[in-house]
């Protein structure tokens, strides 16, 4: 139950001069650790999951992704879903299906790095949206959605923000569907999480 590697996101952060990412898939993965391996960029933390990954064709061009920037998947404008690493691709599927059977209109960004922040991505959300939901394959308490939610407060933007995560708990040892769901971070937990109530 301590040993899941739930708390590295966190426990990063703090730590000066550090670049922090966490790709959605293969070819982001790909893509990170070409960037990482580049003259010049310093301490680079990778973090990747365990599992098989969700891509068949992962084979792509090696292409340097610029240190700190994010990327807005979808647009929308009632909701904004931020995700950091794998638990995007679980997130798009709870967004499809929220839009469809909810009528609400969701904007996806990937996040992509937890440090540097991408600060013009948080921005464009700060100042268009007033319900935001982060997304994080790590512990709640520190993490990406704290991250987000210091951005928010520095810059004096106020949206009602939801953070999904692993909870202050060691959650017992389990496959990673038994665990998602324990969370409520599969796809229907997530799903039932999306919405603009307050």
């Amino acid at each position: 139950p301590t040993h899941h590697g739930v708390f590295d996101l966190a426990y990063f952060r703090p730590i000066p001069n550090l670049t922090i990412s966490s790709p959605m898939d293969e070819h982001e993965l790909r893509r990170l650790m070409y960037t990482a391996q580049l003259p010049d960029k310093g301490p680079f933390v990778i973090r990747y999951p365990r599992g098989r990954g969700v891509l068949q064709d992962w084979k792509c061009p090696l292409e340097e992704i610029p240190i700190g920037k994010g990327r807005k998947l979808k647009g929308g404008k009632d909701l904004a879903v931020i995700t950091l690493g794998p638990i995007g691709n679980t997130a798009a599927h709870a967004i499809e299906r929220a839009e469809k059977d909810k009528g609400i209109s969701i904007a996806h960004y990937d996040l992509r790095f937890l440090k540097p922040l991408d600060e013009d991505l948080l921005h464009e959300i700060g100042l268009n949206f007033q319900h935001v939901v982060t997304i994080e394959d790590g512990v709640k308490k520190g993490g990406m959605g704290s991250a987000v939610l210091e951005f928010m407060a520095d810059n004096d933007y106020i949206p009602h923000i939801k953070r999904i995560g692993i909870p202050d708990a060691f959650i017992e040892h389990g496959t990673i569907q038994e665990l998602y769901h324990l969370c409520e971070m599969d796809e229907e937990g997530i799903y039932n999480q999306l919405t603009i109530d307050n």
